[in-house]
């Protein structure tokens, strides 16, 4: 539950699978998962679109990719995804009460509040200028959703559910202590590495087994 006293209160809201190529992107992640990902929808504002799986109540999974159907943006697309290459877990994201006082008490550049649809579905957002990830995508994207309504209550529930994410990078010697002050998630795991990189791990609905989404 978040710390409405934290303005930097936390939840973990949902993953996302960055490609330049939404069928690439799709593949990565039903050949690491066994899973289907549903279609989802598209972003005129960023010229994007995805898929997204439900992974509980309030958490879920998004493959993200430019949309070529759709005239680019005049601005940088979010998630990097004008540089994106080979399909890999890009980001994450943690949805917050306040935006702007989030904002407003980050360590880090995470980017400036922005207001985004999707169909009928509104919120708010962090976007850097740049469009990048804070820190490379170790850092949270911050997310401010306008009710108590989730949008994974609404999407396809395949019954995977996230045991551990993974998040290495050289800047976890302050990362991790902060993340732990902000996040109660102890599914959230900050290790040391040269360059910062995403690993997620999944519980199966069939068997108990897992699988692992990078």
């Amino acid at each position: 539950m978040q710390n409405r006293h934290d303005p930097l209160g936390m939840e973990l809201d949902h993953l996302a699978v960055t490609a330049a190529d939404l069928a690439a992107g799709r593949a990565h992640a039903e050949a690491a998962l066994g899973v289907t990902m549903p279609p989802g929808g598209t972003h005129p504002a960023m010229g994007t679109h995805n898929r997204l799986l439900s992974l509980g109540p309030a958490t879920y999974l998004e493959v993200i990719a430019p949309d070529p159907n759709a005239p680019a943006p005049a601005r940088p697309r979010w998630f990097a995804l004008d540089r994106a290459d080979r399909p890999r877990l890009g980001a994450w994201i943690a949805r917050v009460a306040d935006l702007d006082a989030a904002l407003a008490a980050c360590p880090v550049d995470a980017g400036r509040a922005t207001a985004m649809s999707r169909g009928a579905l509104a919120w708010r957002i962090a976007i850097r200028d740049d469009g990048a990830p804070p820190l490379g995508g170790a850092f949270p994207v911050l997310i401010e959703w306008p009710d108590k309504t989730h949008p994974a209550g609404a999407m396809e529930d395949a019954g995977l559910r996230l045991e551990r994410l993974e998040i290495a990078t050289p800047e976890a010697g302050w990362l991790g202590p902060w993340l732990a002050g902000h996040l109660a998630n102890p599914r959230v795991i900050v290790t040391g590495a040269p360059a910062p990189t995403l690993s997620a791990r999944f519980t199966r609905p069939e068997d108990g087994g897992t699988v692992t989404l990078a």
